[in-house]
């Protein structure tokens, strides 16, 4: 365990133990203070404000405010309005709590004080808003995030439209290399393309009780290929300036100097670049960890010469054959979502009347077997899925598939390496742009920073990240290693969840596994 996660476990015990005192003194029943989200619950209805509040605690982000508020408006009942006592109920609850809830001095004092003590309705709303936006900003920062799952990937440990808490004390609070940026606002001003953030103030890579980041853990980065953009109607940011000059390669059938060179032509000033923490965020499972050799070896994952085992809830495609069409309706029922009006929600490719490409998890293909028009299950052809052209580290003579790929050693802080022709592809974006050195080639010799180099330290420790939808998942298969420096923190604990058929009650407050 990190020391960053034992405090930040040491410090939720004592605000739920303050809370215990204080409602105890405040004439609510104690132990309802120890319930999460729960316990606000009566907090508003005792402070006699709409139960509204409570629900607006739900909507993801804004939600964060309303319940920074409401802790606020609490200790108000207990006579502290000074903005003092404000910074010590959103910064150092874990130490104030306590003290209002066990001190002889503090009591419960109720609304007839507070409503005495009133300020005019527009000074209470800025003074709210304000602290609140900054508590809010500094919490996102350094304790915990919220996150939406926007893509398939990571089927079926983790669903479209999950809400989670993203911890950053697993591995410890980074500080954001861009301070001085608009709060809530990734890397546009909402409605625009300016930039909500200024890069004439930057900050070193700096992390407070670093902690590692183990195998098996599901963590969210910044996509460490999203720091180069071509800022165009036509590609957005969805196709990076690294997709491009691949595509180039791969159409035009020059050489990636070449290549890079012909993007750069076409687009010039539509290239943009972005700082590491204004980069997208992503989320996927981290199987091997610095110093570690992967390969993947028929679809499993092989760390230093040793299956690993898959996620519980992996999914992959398979070639279904049948006997005549299959229902849809039946297919659902099963958890299998056929759904071709959104890409998003829809496991089933047809191939013709009675053969079919599914996705499916372990427990999915079980029970499709029963089906009655279900002949044959087999694993689907790379043909459906694999993307061979397009995976790191670009070379094409390799014979590496998704589903036979490397040996690939992961870089870690401290080891050094031979420069040759064999493994320069695979670490020059690290010795470059993650750790921001100068390389040359010339005839045959290598520069870093203007010296002949033969070998390299690297200094930061590096990631391999994949899908649990080990088929349908833009991974480090496809462009590589993720630094330290990239990681935001780990997925924790499913808050909220929805799907076409309204609110998953059975994956709220879930843990992810």
């Amino acid at each position: 365990m990190s020391i960053g996660l034992l405090l930040f476990i040491v410090a939720s015990i004592a605000v739920l133990t303050g809370l215990y005192g204080m409602f105890k003194k405040a004439g609510i029943t104690p132990w309802k203070a120890l319930i999460p989200l729960y316990n606000t619950w009566y907090m508003v209805d005792k402070m006699k404000l709409k139960k509204i509040w409570f629900f607006l605690q739900l909507i993801p982000i804004a939600g964060q405010f309303i319940t920074i508020w409401i802790m606020i408006k609490f200790t108000e009942h207990f006579g502290r309005f000074g903005l003092g006592h404000h910074f010590l109920t959103v910064f150092f609850p874990f130490i104030y709590f306590p003290y209002l809830g066990f001190s002889d001095d503090e009591r419960y004092v109720g609304t007839t004080i507070v409503n005495y003590y009133k300020k005019g309705a527009i000074r209470e709303w800025i003074d709210a808003a304000v602290f609140a936006i900054i508590a809010a900003t500094l919490i996102r920062t350094f304790v915990f995030e919220a996150y939406k799952i926007p893509t398939p990937s990571m089927e079926k440990t983790l669903l479209v439209n999950d809400y989670l808490f993203v911890s950053k004390f697993a591995y410890g609070p980074r500080i954001p290399e861009t301070p001085l940026a608009l709060p809530f606002m990734s890397n546009t001003i909402i409605g625009t393309n300016m930039k909500s953030f200024v890069e004439w103030i930057k900050i070193p890579y700096t992390r407070w009780f670093p902690g590692p980041v183990k195998r098996e853990d599901v963590v969210v980065f910044n996509f460490p290929v999203n720091d180069t953009l071509i800022d165009d109607t036509q590609h957005g940011s969805e196709i990076t300036y690294y997709q491009e000059i691949q595509n180039r390669m791969m159409s035009d059938h020059v050489s990636e100097s070449e290549a890079r060179q012909r993007v750069l032509d076409q687009y010039g000033d539509l290239i943009i670049t972005r700082p590491v923490d204004k980069q997208e965020f992503f989320i996927k499972r981290c199987v091997g960890v610095a110093g570690d050799t992967l390969q993947i070896k028929n679809r499993a994952v092989y760390i230093n010469g040793v299956a690993e085992p898959l996620p519980l809830h992996h999914e992959f495609k398979y070639l279904v054959t049948t006997s005549g069409p299959l229902d849809p309706d039946q297919l659902n029922s099963v958890g299998i979502q056929d759904n071709p009006d959104d890409q998003y929600r829809n496991q089933v490719q047809m191939i013709n009347s009675n053969s079919y490409i599914i996705g499916m998890s372990d427990d999915e293909k079980l029970q499709l077997k029963m089906f009655s028009s279900v002949k044959d299950i087999q694993p689907a052809p790379l043909q459906y899925y694999d993307k061979g052209i397009y995976l790191f580290p670009y070379e094409a003579d390799n014979g590496w598939t998704s589903d036979d790929y490397g040996p690939m050693w992961i870089p870690k802080k401290g080891a050094t390496i031979s420069l040759n022709p064999e493994n320069i592809r695979r670490y020059k974006r690290c010795i470059v742009t993650y750790e921001g050195n100068k390389f040359e080639e010339n005839n045959g010799q290598y520069l870093i920073n203007g010296k002949p180099a033969t070998t390299y330290t690297f200094k930061m420790d590096y990631y391999w990240m994949m899908g649990d939808n080990r088929h349908n998942s833009l991974d480090s298969r496809y462009w590589g290693f993720v630094p330290e420096d990239h990681i935001v923190g780990r997925a924790s604990l499913i808050w909220f969840s929805y799907g076409i058929n309204g609110i998953r009650w059975n994956r709220i407050f879930k843990d992810i596994e």
